[in-house]
This record gives structure tokens, C-alpha cells and sequence, in this order.
């Protein structure tokens, strides 16, 4: 039996580094580059337009806004506008689709800001990559807003950029240890604070304001705003490893299904240091109010590279460092979808299909799709097929059922048994 493979949705002409979804246009918007070395490979933010054609979801290229020589590391939305973090700096984009009629490609490919005009002689790759075209009868304009410098080490880089939960802020963490917290769109720094000791791999904003900080300290900190309120300790009811130290590599919040004030937070901890025997990593769900762990189970030997939670708290996606691809069972932390180096290479970002606006039309008879991305610069798709339930009524049917059969062999072996 051959090994499964993910479909290939859409390769880009970089490497790409993050991943967003917007779930009102089904715009699919990837981002990456080669950075500011002069090996000719672009940076860019390329913006995707998802349908479903004869049953298959697909995707197309809408748009290539061109980010000079920053490559995009990490992104955040936010209704049509984008957070993207760029080196040491954080840039705001906002988008904007409007149905264009009467317009043939060659007027729409005439502005520079829906796309590049095509150049004469150029190479045969960025012809496949599909960089310059557009769809009939669809615009897409991008417009840069402000830009600040969001990390100031000596070899400073944004690592991680989110919003809150009305998206009139946002948090950056970078490798100078601090958060800091910015007005939209102004961006005017609200907060400054020192989170952990080294990088900040990962955070998280709660709806009431909670922020979860991840570090390579080995430490996960929960605050409110600058207070710290307190720290998260995952092998109090789980594992204990005296000889490995284990930090956090991700974190995030999600809904609880059918609880609409309920909230959950999910953490990743992987081996501090790469072992040549790797113990395994490990994926922690915690009370969103106490933060308590409420469970812990192993996720495999592969180090987990990122992590995303699906719109309604049901799915957690997992990516690695080897390239595989995982779809988890928030509830249980039970594993229903595995696809081993699916890229072959660390996957650098992973988000679910929205399940409101244009996601339920995208999705089809499936329940849940995943889109990947890694240093490979492919986009890759990843199916859930629906799982088939027994209805309640027909249970009871089959139980009468067994018990009126059991009767009637009872009187048949025993005469007058009844």
C-alpha cells in the first residue's frame, strides 16, 4: 500500500513562511520570499482565490503584492486587513476584491496594483508559478498602511504578530524577549514589557484581554497586560522527564464545541535540544479561565513545527519539522488524520478552512480541510472526509430489535419459558 499523499494546491516562486484564510471573499493568502539576499528569489504576499471546480477545491492566483526585498515571516488577520511581520518591523496591509465588468486581462493586468505587468523573456518558472494572472470579472487591490519596528535585539526579527479579539489591537513577540502591543491602524505602541528571557516563540490574546506568552526560557507565562498572573506548568498531571528538558513551541486559544463562553487553550512542548534518540513531543489542552491542564497526550517523535485550531474549537492542525502533516480531535487529543513528509521539508504554517462565510460552499461533503505550507514553496491541501454517525433513532430500533430476537430464541430452546 502506497503512502498518502496531500494534493497540491499552489506553488508559489518562494519559499513560503505563513498562512491565512479570510473566511468572507475564501481568499487563501500566503507569504514568504528569499529576504533581502541577492539570490533573484522575490518576496511577496500572493492572495488566492479557492473554488470549487467539478467537486475538487482549487485555487488560483488573484493577486502577487510585491514586499521588495522583505520577506513576510508571519501574518494575522483581521477582517481585510493583514498584519505581516517583516524582518524586525510589522507592516499593515489592507485588501480589497470588487467585481470588475466590461474589463478584459489585459486592461486588469495594466495596473501595478493588482499584479505585476508581465515582463518580456520571463523565465519559464514564474510562468507555472501562475504570478501574473488574474480571474475574469475580479479585482484585487492592496494597499500598505503603517509599518513600525517591532524588535530591537542586536539581530532583531518579529517572530509572531496577533490581534485581539475585536481587532482594535495587536500583539508582536520577537527575539528580544518583549511584548508589545499596538493600536490598529495607528499603530501606537499601547504596552511594552519584558515577557522571557531569549525569543519569544509564540503568543496567544484571549477574549478577556489574557495574554500567553511561549519563550525559549522554557517557560509559558500567562498576563494581564503587563501583570503576570501565572505560569503554566504542563507535567503536573502528565509526564515528567528529569534528563529532558521540554519547552513550549506553541500556543493557542480556541472555543469549546457547544459552549459558546467556553475556552480552551492548546500548547505544543518539543525537546529543548535535538536528540539523537528524540523523546516524543507533546500536545496539552488547558482550562481557559483556570488554566489548569485538563489533558496531555503524546503526539508522536517528530518535532512539532506549528500549530492552528479550527474556527469552532473541533480540530487542531499540526505541522513538523520533517514535513508531516496531523488533524487532532480538540477534545480528546485524539490523532484522525496523518500524512508523513508531506512536504518533506519544515512546515512553516498551517490554517484550517474557515467554517463561516464562504467555508461551508469550499468545503463540500468534508468535514474539515487544512492548508499547509513549508520552506518547499507549495501550498498543500488536507481533506477530512465526514465521519459517519449512527442516528439515535435507529440505535433504539436495533436494541428493541435484539432484545424481541432474544426473546423468541429464549421461548423457542425453553417451551413455556414465557
Amino acid at each position: 500500500m502506497g503512502r498518502r499523499r496531500a494534493p497540491e494546491l499552489y506553488r508559489a516562486p518562494f519559499p513560503l513562511y505563513a498562512l491565512q484564510v479570510d473566511p468572507s471573499t475564501g481568499l487563501l493568502i500566503a507569504a514568504g520570499g528569499g529576504g533581502a539576499a541577492k539570490t533573484g528569489i522575490k518576496n511577496g504576499v500572493h492572495f488566492l482565490q479557492l473554488e470549487q471546480i467539478n467537486g475538487r477545491l482549487s485555487a488560483s492566483l488573484l493577486h502577487s503584492h510585491d514586499t521588495e526585498t522583505r520577506a513576510t515571516m508571519n501574518l494575522a488577520l483581521a477582517g481585510n486587513i493583514l498584519a505581516a511581520g517583516q524582518d524586525a518591523h510589522c507592516q499593515l496591509l489592507r485588501f480589497q476584491t470588487q467585481q470588475q465588468k466590461g474589463k478584459n486581462k489585459a486592461e486588469k493586468a495594466g495596473s501595478k496594483e493588482q499584479g505585476p505587468r508581465q515582463r518580456k523573456g520571463a523565465a519559464p518558472a514564474e510562468k507555472k508559478s501562475g504570478a501574473e494572472t488574474h480571474q475574469d470579472g475580479v479585482e484585487l487591490k492592496v494597499e500598505n498602511l503603517q509599518a513600525v519596528q517591532t524588535d530591537f535585539s542586536p539581530d532583531p526579527l518579529q517572530k509572531v504578530v496577533c490581534f485581539n479579539h475585536d481587532n482594535t489591537l495587536l500583539a508582536t513577540g520577537g527575539t528580544d524577549g518583549y511584548v508589545r502591543v499596538w493600536k490598529v491602524p495607528s499603530l501606537e505602541k499601547v504596552l511594552e514589557f519584558k515577557a522571557h528571557e531569549g525569543e519569544i516563540e509564540d503568543l496567544a490574546l484571549g477574549p478577556d484581554g489574557k495574554l500567553v506568552t511561549v519563550g525559549w526560557d522554557l517557560k509559558a507565562c500567562v498576563w494581564q497586560k503587563d501583570q503576570l498572573v501565572t505560569q503554566l506548568h504542563w507535567q503536573e498531571n502528565g509526564p515528567t522527564f528529569s534528563n529532558t528538558p521540554y519547552r513550549y513551541q506553541a500556543c493557542r486559544f480556541g472555543q469549546v464545541p457547544d459552549q459558546p463562553a467556553g475556552l480552551r487553550l492548546f500548547t505544543v512542548q518539543i525537546p529543548h535540544k535535538r536528540l539523537r534518540q528524540p523523546p516524543p513531543c507533546y500536545l496539552t489542552a488547558w482550562d481557559g479561565s483556570t488554566f489548569l491542564p485538563l489533558r496531555t497526550k503524546s503526539c508522536g517523535h517528530e518535532v512539532i513545527s506549528c500549530l492552528s485550531v479550527s474556527e469552532s474549537g473541533t480540530f487542531l492542525g499540526l505541522g513538523t519539522v520533517t514535513g508531516s502533516v496531523a488533524i487532532y480531535i480538540a477534545f480528546s487529543l485524539q490523532r484522525l488524520y496523518y500524512v508523513r513528509e508531506a512536504h518533506g521539508i519544515v512546515v512553516t504554517d498551517v490554517a484550517f478552512l474557515p467554517e463561516k462565510g464562504r467555508g461551508p460552499e469550499l468545503l463540500g461533503s468534508h468535514e474539515t480541510a487544512l492548508f499547509s505550507v513549508a520552506v518547499d514553496s507549495r501550498c498543500q491541501l488536507h481533506l477530512l472526509p465526514s465521519r459517519r454517525s449512527v442516528p439515535v433513532w435507529l440505535l433504539l430500533l436495533l436494541c428493541v430489535g435484539l432484545i424481541i430476537m432474544t426473546i423468541l430464541l429464549l421461548q423457542s430452546a425453553f417451551p413455556g419459558f414465557l
